[in-house]
């Protein structure tokens, strides 16, 4: 397995392909909610992803400040089911945190949270910010990091 973080313009296209096709296949079918997943924010965004072999299994976005929330955020976390349960969730969010910190120099990171997962997002040191809210009809929480 093969971590890689790349800007929009340094995918290729079978990369962005995968990454689309994981992420619908997460967000609209498996949780079975219709929402705009082509949102003009991936342009601007770093994806970090995992590859098993030629397969995506995990990926997210990391986007600059000023484009979803006034702090540097993190969105679109998905791992493949078959992959779960693994630590890759995790693993690849703490890998963004890093980058974010650490290469970007930023302090604070922000994201927008299915509610059932307090406990991940809190375990890796975010704090609810918000009360419940609902996005595209699931539950969710506004989430900082500050370092």
């Amino acid at each position: 397995m093969e971590w890689k973080l790349k800007k929009f313009d340094e995918l290729t296209t079978e990369e962005l392909y995968e990454i689309l096709k994981l992420r619908v296949e997460i967000f609209v079918v498996e949780q079975d909610c219709a929402y705009q997943d082509l949102d003009d924010k991936d342009q601007c965004a770093y994806h970090l992803f995992l590859e098993d072999g030629d397969e995506i299994i995990a990926v997210l976005r990391i986007l600059p400040e000023n484009v979803a929330f006034e702090d540097m955020a993190i969105g679109r976390i998905v791992v493949r089911k078959s992959h779960r349960g693994q630590g890759i969730a995790r693993a690849m969010m703490k890998r963004a945190m890093e980058f974010i910190v650490k290469d970007l120099g930023k302090r604070s990171i922000r994201l927008s949270g299915q509610a059932y997962l307090v406990d991940f997002y809190e375990g890796l040191g975010f704090e609810r910010v918000s009360d419940e809210y609902l996005e595209d009809g699931i539950p969710h929480f506004e989430f900082l990091f500050e370092c």
